[in-house]
């Protein structure tokens, strides 16, 4: 059985799309993640092109946002006050992103790009995280405890300070719209949430409360990668609703599966498991770019085209 994906320009087997978008969607459940640094190169190595993956990737990661973060407003833990300086740097982020995005297609380089993006993006914070594990699980076998202490710099002398009673901070305005300026651009091209950048941001540059982080950063995602998904359908035509489809429904379903799983494991082992999955994605899109083309594409190419 084979669909057709009408942007992609491509027949495709929409269970192994449904599939593997239950796959991230555990994985989003189990590790309290996005997923969509995670998507998109798998997108890829469907052979999906990787400008029509990044946006409508975004997609998806805007409809689970959400729900997310009407839990957390529910519950008391989310900072509007921030979200909102954290979504006007966003939308003017994403939109120079978008910019950029058309630009690069115009000069034939886009794919080449977000692959390069990935590789950076996910070594650095796949590396950053399995090292930070191994301290935190030496320190839990030592018997000692981390401590995150506010770090207050010339960053926060910055003008327009002002009060954020639900974060109880009293920072420059600038900080957060200057965060989802640089997390929105990056969204755009990279067809991610952001998260996996945002939330360290807002904890050890920002300095905000881990209780309120995440449920601040899904509210800035649905801004976010909303105005990247109808900015990328208006202006780059690079959005496949069909696929988007077939991403949420196995997101749905594979979200509940991985919130089941998580109590099996402690927080160290999540980072651990996490980190490796993101190096092993880096160092697949690395040596694709290296050695000119994954051969699982081929395959599950094949697969579509014969399914």
């Amino acid at each position: 059985m084979s669909m057709y994906l009408p942007i992609a320009e491509m027949a495709t087997n929409p269970f192994v799309i449904v599939f593997f978008g239950a796959l991230v969607g555990a994985m989003s459940g189990l590790f309290g993640v996005g997923g969509g640094f995670l998507m998109a190169p798998i997108l890829f190595f469907l052979g999906i092109p990787p400008s029509v993956a990044v946006s409508t990737e975004a997609t998806q990661i805007c409809a689970a946002s959400v729900s997310g973060s009407l839990a957390h407003f529910r519950r008391g833990n989310l900072d509007v006050k921030m979200g909102a300086l954290l979504v006007a740097g966003g939308l003017v982020g994403s939109t120079l992103g978008v910019f950029t995005f058309k630009w690069l297609i115009t000069l034939g380089s886009i794919d080449l790009v977000i692959q390069l993006f990935y590789v950076v993006f996910l070594g650095g914070v796949g590396g950053l995280m399995f090292l930070e594990s191994l301290q935190a699980m030496m320190r839990r076998r030592a018997g000692k405890t981390a401590t995150h202490k506010r770090r207050h710099g010339f960053m926060h002398g910055l003008p327009f300070r002002t009060k954020f009673p639900r974060s109880k901070l009293y920072i420059s305005a600038i900080l957060p719209v200057a965060v989802g300026l640089g997390v929105g651009f990056l969204s755009a091209i990279m067809g991610v949430g952001g998260g996996f950048i945002m939330v360290p941001a807002m904890i050890y540059l920002l300095g905000m409360p881990t209780m309120v982080v995440v449920g601040t950063s899904l509210f800035t995602i649905i801004f976010v990668t909303g105005n990247n998904t109808l900015q990328h359908a208006w202006f780059n035509g690079t959005v496949d609703l069909v696929l988007a489809g077939l991403l949420l429904v196995g997101g749905v379903i594979g979200a509940q599966i991985g919130v089941r799983l998580s109590g099996r494991f402690n927080a160290e082992q999540l980072r651990i498991l996490l980190a490796l999955i993101v190096l092993a994605v880096c160092f697949k899109i690395l040596s694709d770019l290296l050695v000119g083309g994954p051969p699982i594409q081929f395959s599950f190419r094949e697969v579509a085209g014969h399914g």
